[in-house]
């Protein structure tokens, strides 16, 4: 599945390499719709009323895994990113399944898009939260 965006009588394809659904005990049996090509990260939600977020790759400042105990047993995993975006500082990828290694992806292209772009996370952290740290710690 490719996404296509029309700009100035161009067409950009993107190919999506990932994508997935928030999951109800191990079944992808929600509207909430995840998915990322190389350089962006889609977020879809609803059905009534559809939300559709977008995020460049190279804005993700830290990727964090959190599974619990009943995400274990359904092998999904929470993936928590927090970004430089001002609209959406954290961006929860919900009970989605293999999360250890969509986390090893997301890590992988965050880095390879900020390292193309010249662009340290360092420098991006001003700009997350007005200044405010995300996380005071590592454990919760």
């Amino acid at each position: 599945m490719a996404k296509i965006d029309k700009l100035n009588d161009f067409i950009v394809e993107e190919k999506i390499i990932w994508q997935d659904k928030k999951r109800i005990l191990g079944m992808p049996i929600t509207f909430t719709k995840y998915s990322f090509s190389e350089n962006r990260l889609f977020v879809e939600k609803g059905f009534f009323r559809v939300v559709k977020e977008e995020l460049l790759m190279y804005r993700i400042l830290d990727v964090r895994l959190k599974k619990t105990f009943w995400q274990r047993v359904f092998h999904v995993g929470t993936i928590e990113l927090s970004t430089a975006d001002k609209s959406t500082p954290i961006i929860n990828l919900e009970n989605i399944s293999n999360p250890d290694r969509t986390r090893d992806a997301l890590s992988a292209i965050a880095e390879k898009e900020r390292d193309e772009k010249r662009v340290l996370g360092k420098e991006m952290f001003g700009t997350a939260n007005d200044g405010a740290v995300a996380h005071d710690s590592f454990i919760d």
